[in-house]
């Protein structure tokens, strides 16, 4: 199948007289016939189901449904996608250990990486993402385990260099992880151009209704963990029987690892209705996305005539964006649903175009099927320091706009007369 049928078959195949829609499984636990046949699973746990803390029949459809649209081995499904992100590196990194990161991420993300992995040992040395092969290869130390970018960058809408990205991250021995929340694989695969593991913040165009909080990670199944950076997979893991990672489950040792490791201890595992209703989103996911990128573009290129009020407009399918080349290569039939502006006037003018907003929601969200509107600066991105903001970009004056799925003339209209808001 290809992935528009994907989306709506892929992941749960009813049999005879089985339910069409998947089933919701609503329980913590799993009967057994005997205390051997529990002991048979703790020693091989991928061969029945133990405790919904780290798997569950609802979430597993979810999660193989994602593998297969990606192209990954694997996936397991968290709580969030804060949660599949600090996973992903607690999987690479202990403590003493450093990460590489394109500046330009999701202030969540900045703040999780700056100030919270600090806490616990792991350093993040950041890069530009733009900067050659070479510059980003110096900022590697002996205890750098990876390389982090995103597919479109929040809210910059920057489109990373992914092949650029996987050169550099196997250059030095390490996995190329690529959060693609704002892509999505309906418009990039991002293993297909050699990402090791993919994360997506599940909230967001894969939810895409403001429903469920959620995250996914993908494992590729690829990359070579015995190359003596990473003990933790290719040593017996003592908390686990001993178990070997690379020898035991060498189709997905990192999606395993981290399941029977961190979702285990931490239990930032989803409830099977919440996959459920993921799911149900993920079948028109593909029709959505196209509407969200059509709508997007049209409100791009009437931004883009307002050199009155706004002083850039970002979006990389507009052709005087400068990752216009590299969103043509990446991005498949479309450049995701967000469009950022810099508004004249900074911050002040920011917040009274955010306001004016009559049909356009003020809202702590993105990638929801109704626009939305968020100002960075003094919301999402506000506990990042001065310094910080500047290099991921992100301006007094910038505004992120989230286009839904309404009619293009009536988002754009209310835009129109919110710009004449923000310049009285």
């Amino acid at each position: 199948m290809k992935n528009a049928s994907k989306f709506v078959h892929a992941g749960y195949v009813p049999g005879n007289k089985d339910p069409r829609q998947v089933p919701i499984v609503q329980s913590t636990t799993y009967a057994f016939d005997s205390a051997e046949a529990i002991t048979a699973v703790f020693d091989e746990p991928t061969h029945a189901l133990i405790y919904s803390r780290f798997a569950n029949p609802t979430v597993m459809a979810v999660e193989n449904k994602v593998a297969e649209l990606e192209g990954g081995a694997a996936a397991m499904a968290t709580s969030s996608g804060q949660a599949a992100t600090a996973m992903a590196i607690m999987n690479l990194c202990s403590a003493g250990d450093s990460f590489v990161a394109s500046a330009e991420l999701y202030g969540g993300t900045l703040n999780l990486f700056t100030t919270t992995f600090k806490r616990f040992g792991i350093e993040v040395i950041y890069v530009d993402q733009d900067a050659s092969e070479e510059e980003i290869a110096a900022a590697f130390k002996p205890n750098t385990k990876l390389l982090f970018g995103e597919t479109i960058a929040n809210p910059t809408m920057s489109v990373l260099d992914i092949e650029k990205f996987a050169r550099i991250a196997h250059s030095q021995g390490v996995p190329l992880v690529i959060d693609s929340t704002f892509a999505t694989p309906v418009l990039c695969r991002p293993i297909e151009w050699g990402a090791d593991i993919v994360i997506h913040s599940t909230t967001k165009y894969m939810d895409g209704h403001a429903i469920q909080v959620g995250g996914m990670i993908v494992d590729a199944g690829k990359f070579d963990y015995t190359n003596g950076k990473f003990p933790g997979f290719t040593e017996p893991d003592e908390s686990y029987h001993g178990v070997v990672y690379t020898r035991d489950y060498a189709a997905a040792p990192n999606i395993i690892r981290t399941r029977m490791q961190l979702m285990r201890d931490f239990g930032a595992y989803p409830a099977a209705h919440s996959a459920f209703m993921l799911n149900h989103s993920l079948e028109s996911l593909d029709v959505r996305m196209k509407r969200h990128c059509e709508n997007a573009m049209k409100v791009a290129q009437y931004l883009e005539t307002r050199t009155d009020i706004v002083n850039e407009v970002r979006y990389p399918g507009l052709e005087s964006s400068p990752y216009h080349e590299l969103a043509k290569k990446y991005l498949d039939g479309g450049y995701s649903g967000v469009v950022t502006i810099d508004i004249k006037g900074g911050r002040e003018a920011g917040v009274k175009f955010m306001d004016a907003l009559k049909m356009i929601t003020r809202q702590v969200h993105v990638a929801d099927a109704r626009s939305c509107v968020l100002h960075p600066a003094s919301t999402t991105h506000r506990q990042v320091p001065e310094e910080d903001l500047n290099g991921a970009g992100i301006t007094a004056g910038l505004v992120r706009l989230s286009i839904g799925i309404e009619d293009a003339d009536d988002i754009i209209a209310d835009i129109e007369q919110a710009l004449a808001a923000a310049a009285a």
